[in-house]
């Protein structure tokens, strides 16, 4: 994929922009899909999402709609949220679709779900993301992150779901953040646990335009405010991808997990925050609108590691590798999960003695 920057130094395309969306400009041709292959996954099954009103859950359960599933269960501890997917999906008559009001931190209400649903397919999307309010909430964070996500994997392999899909981040990869260290414990329990018969599987990559909290929506309500367009470093670099690319690839990674593998998504080249700024400017007619730096925020990186790394496996599927495995003694994993969820005072030192390359960033 070539850099924004290379794009931009093409004069045919930028004699266009006025003509395309900023999505277009950062689409990337990802093609290595085998469509046939995610039907098979889909087609007929019943499908639970948690976090399914996000923007990751609700495009999981389109695709789902789309490739065929028989039942689509919708989980989400947000009413409004909850609800527009819901309409959203209701309107097709080819598919049972039942909307859940329920948090992943309560195991009793997740236990339940369980027991009266059969379910073949889990997408475990829920989960605090924003890394400024997760630095301001860790508690909270790690309680949805964490103890969430090991209610959720522990009881799929109780009632013997099939495929058991976790949705991660670039940011697990040698964490600054309490985002990125809870979402590396989710990996390392999803990694080690006896899975049974239970095909499980994490999926990482970066952001997605468009999601919300991210930084295409926070620009539109800057421009339609009047500006500034905020960047909070002049060199600061993020990957991308778009969010219905993100969501197939996750899809075509379940359908070849085997292993507890964690799946990295290739997601091309990273794009400048401040020369999307820029193209932002240009595509909404807006050069008037100024751009203020204002600084790192706590738990921010300037750039996210590469994600594609020399020892990770290439699959079938040229977007798509397979994370070398970090084994973990499950027993005291087990143990400091138990201890994250019973003491609020030293979580954070639980978290660095699972998560020993966790530089927790503090300042920006």
């Amino acid at each position: 994929m070539p850099s924004l920057e290379n794009i931009l130094q093409n004069e045919s395309f930028t004699s266009q922009l006025k003509k395309v969306s900023l999505y277009d400009l950062l689409s990337r041709d990802s093609k290595s899909l085998n469509t046939d292959s995610i039907h098979k996954f889909i087609k007929d099954s019943s499908i639970s999402i948690t976090g399914a009103g996000g923007s990751i859950g609700s495009e999981i359960a389109r695709q789902c709609l789309k490739f065929g599933a028989k039942k689509i269960i919708l989980l989400d501890h947000s009413e409004y949220n909850l609800y527009k997917i819901y309409e959203e999906l209701s309107l097709s008559k080819n598919v049972i679709i039942e909307p859940i009001m329920c948090s992943v931190v309560n195991l009793s209400d997740v236990e339940n779900i369980f027991k009266i649903n059969t379910i073949d397919i889990i997408f475990h999307a829920a989960a605090y993301k924003h890394v400024p309010l997760v630095e301001s909430n860790i508690s909270a964070a790690i309680h949805n992150n964490i103890i969430g996500t090991k209610n959720i994997i522990d009881t799929g392999i109780k009632y013997d779901v099939n495929t058991l899909v976790l949705i991660s981040t670039d940011k697990a990869v040698r964490p600054t953040n309490v985002m990125g260290a809870t979402k590396r414990v989710c990996e390392l329990y999803l990694q080690n646990v006896e899975p049974k018969n239970t095909k499980l599987a994490a999926v990482r990559f970066g952001n997605v335009l468009g999601s919300s909290g991210s930084v295409i929506p926070r620009f539109e309500d800057q421009i339609k405010n009047g500006g500034p367009l905020t960047v909070t470093h002049a060199d600061i670099t993020r990957y991308f991808m778009l969010i219905p690319e993100a969501c197939e690839l996750v899809l075509q990674a379940g359908a070849i997990a085997k292993n507890s593998e964690v799946f990295v998504l290739d997601m091309g080249e990273p794009v400048k925050i401040m020369d999307l700024a820029k193209q932002f400017k240009k595509l909404s007619d807006r050069e008037d609108v100024e751009k203020k730096i204002t600084g790192l925020r706590p738990g921010e990186k300037l750039y996210e590691e590469l994600l594609v790394d020399v020892d990770d496996v290439c699959t079938d599927y040229k977007d798509i590798f397979i994370g070398r495995k970090t084994c973990y003694d499950i027993k005291i994993l087990t143990k400091h999960i138990s201890d994250l969820q019973a003491n609020n005072s030293n979580q954070l030192d639980i978290i660095k003695k699972i998560v020993p390359e966790f530089q927790h960033r503090l300042n920006g």
